[in-house]
């Protein structure tokens, strides 16, 4: 009789489990390799080349000041023997003084071209972000996992990789976003 019992009440416990397992909705998950999304989004290349364009332009004109520091220490060399100790002392505090100020000059360079790019990215990856979400709301992802430098994902099958998707949406989306600015800016 014990195990009559103990036999229905297996069998009424695994009949119970397959129904609840019968109920749950296979989730439906992917991931984005972030590193290659950046690489490939044409936006972020944009961006990139931007950056790149300005750094390099006023790159030139600290690059010509530096120059000619450099010649006027080439001069000072060969002048200081002939006009003397005293004059040589006050040149030489001069050029220091304008080596320091060139050397704030590449600082703050840097530091501009830094907070200016990286203020854009941030706005660039939010509105990845968003975009990443509401794609995946729309194609019905539980979730969407992220990979690449920052991992959060160690491994995945690559047929669960949507990241080549996202790209192609994103850069058709940029692109969109472009000619309507054309247009806006054709019209005025």
């Amino acid at each position: 009789m014990k195990k009559l019992l103990l036999i229905i009440a297996i069998s009424i416990s695994v009949f119970a489990c397959n129904e609840k397992t019968a109920e749950v909705k296979e989730m439906k998950t992917a991931y984005v390799d972030t590193s290659e999304l950046m690489k490939e989004y044409t936006e972020a290349k944009d961006l990139e080349a931007k950056y790149k364009a300005q750094s390099e332009e006023k790159g030139r004109q600290l690059e010509a000041e530096i120059n000619r520091f450099k010649q006027d220490a080439a001069n000072f060399q060969s002048q200081a023997q002939a006009n003397g100790q005293e004059w040589a002392q006050k040149r030489g505090a001069e050029l220091q003084k304008r080596e320091q100020q060139l050397g704030y000059a590449q600082q703050a360079l840097a530091q501009q071209l830094q907070q200016s790019s990286g203020a854009e990215m941030d706005t660039l990856i939010k509105g990845v972000k968003k975009f990443i979400k509401d794609y995946g709301k729309e194609k019905g992802y539980a979730y969407i996992y992220g990979t690449g430098d920052a991992a959060s994902i160690l491994y995945a099958e690559d047929k669960y990789d949507i990241t080549k998707e996202i790209i192609k949406a994103l850069n058709e989306k940029y692109k969109a976003s472009e000619k309507s600015e054309t247009k806006a800016e054709e019209k005025k």
